[in-house]
């Protein structure tokens, strides 16, 4: 390749370098299209791991990086004589072969290296002083691409270690208290003659420490299950909302649903389970803020949407007639294990309830307080779209998961 076809083809790869998204996207760059950007048959990239101090190697061919083992087959690259310094390409002594070493240099040191295959048509040196300045701009690019993705790959880590660490405190502290009765009445049952009243009365709260602790893994699991796929299927709303208000009846026996409006007609495709979750872990929240019982008040609306090309959106309003938030938790009460000094939950209710209203593409928000209103407790907007947003660009899809 000549130096008129090389060098702008060069200055490209450079720019792309700065745009790419992540390491897949990098090594793309580097293994698939500088080989036919320089006249190599192959380019070999090589990710320094700092914590395990091996290398990760990506070989034209290849999808996924993958970790390089010691020995002689550890990965296929081109033995090098040459190397790249300080943009000038030397001349090694004992060097092997015809290929090309770049090293990878970051802020931090040593972020990988790139093997180039002997260039095709070779001269005393492979590459023209342009060229080399050219591959080393391309180098110092790149090294600074993969070590913001180790920074990134450490920031995420640290962040759901430091998520797992609360996690784990607020299980141990919630499950001591259910475990502690189980084991507590478990023995009393085995210890004397007990009248047959007794026995079932101590079994029945045996039943409910285990539903708790059952609640709280399921709330903990759905919380940590990020990015769920949605089985929507397409419901009329009217028969969603009696569907979704009876499993609160049944499931929330001592809240009294007080349905304020009728039901719109429409339809929606929505995933229907999760939705049932979002609302009883709120009508749960209600019930416990009012004591253990109270009136929830529900009013249904259709809202056509905001947006030129958005659904409309099936919207509850949700109050109930307790004392309402703390202005203290408010902004943060969304967030993971934050509660309003209730016993026996996670804190996880109402953040798993947003998650699963905003995989459909809606919105959960409280709703501040209104002296004017008939209840003056915590007051909640869900808004879902009837549509998916697939559909919304596609017209409406199959019953199949979106």
């Amino acid at each position: 390749m000549s130096k008129s076809s090389c060098v702008p083809a060069l200055r490209r790869i450079a720019d792309l370098v700065l745009e790419a998204a992540d390491v897949e996207g990098l090594a793309h760059l580097l293994t698939r299209l500088l080989p036919g950007a320089v006249g190599v048959p192959q380019v070999t990239l090589l990710v320094w791991d700092r914590k395990l101090e091996t290398f990760q190697a990506l070989s034209p061919g290849e999808t996924q990086i993958h970790s390089v083992e010691p020995g002689p087959d550890g990965v296929a690259a081109p033995e090098t004589r040459f190397l790249l310094a300080d943009g000038a390409i030397l001349d090694t002594p004992g060097g092997r072969g015809e290929g090309l070493l770049v090293p990878l240099m970051a802020r931090s040191g040593l972020a990988g290296m790139l093997v180039l295959g002997p260039r095709r048509g070779r001269r005393r040196v492979p590459f023209r002083p342009a060229e080399a300045r050219l591959l080393s701009v391309i180098a110092t690019r790149a090294a600074l691409a993969l070590e913001n993705h180790v920074y990134q790959k450490e920031l995420i880590s640290s962040e759901r270690m430091a998520a797992l660490g609360t996690m784990a405190g607020m299980l141990a502290h919630d499950l001591r208290g259910p475990m502690t009765v189980i084991k507590g009445y478990a023995e009393t049952l085995i210890e004397g003659p007990l009248t047959p009243e007794v026995v079932g009365a101590r079994a029945a709260l045996i039943v409910q420490m285990v539903d708790r602790l059952e609640r709280m893994t399921r709330e903990t699991l759905d919380f940590a299950r990020a990015g769920s796929r949605l089985a929507r299927r397409p419901v009329a709303v009217p028969a969603l909302l009696d569907d979704l208000l009876g499993t609160v009846a049944e499931e929330v026996p001592t809240l009294e649903v007080v349905r304020e409006s009728t039901a719109p007609e429409a339809t929606a495709w929505v995933d229907v389970d999760k939705l049932r979750r979002a609302l009883g872990n709120l009508a749960a929240n209600a019930r416990d803020a009012m004591g253990g019982a109270g009136r929830l008040h529900v009013h249904a609306a259709v809202e056509p949407s905001s947006g030129r090309a958005g659904a409309a959106s099936l919207v509850l309003l949700l109050a109930d007639e307790g004392p309402g938030v703390p202005d203290e938790i408010r902004e943060r009460l969304f967030e993971p294990f934050v509660t309003r000094g209730k016993k026996g939950g996670t804190g996880l209710g109402l953040a798993v309830a947003r998650r699963f209203v905003e995989d459909h593409g809606g919105s959960l928000e409280l709703l501040p307080g209104d002296a004017g209103e008939a209840t003056r407790g915590a007051r909640f907007r869900m808004a879902v779209p009837l549509a998916s947003p697939a559909a919304n660009l596609a017209g409406p899809a199959p019953g199949t998961p979106v």
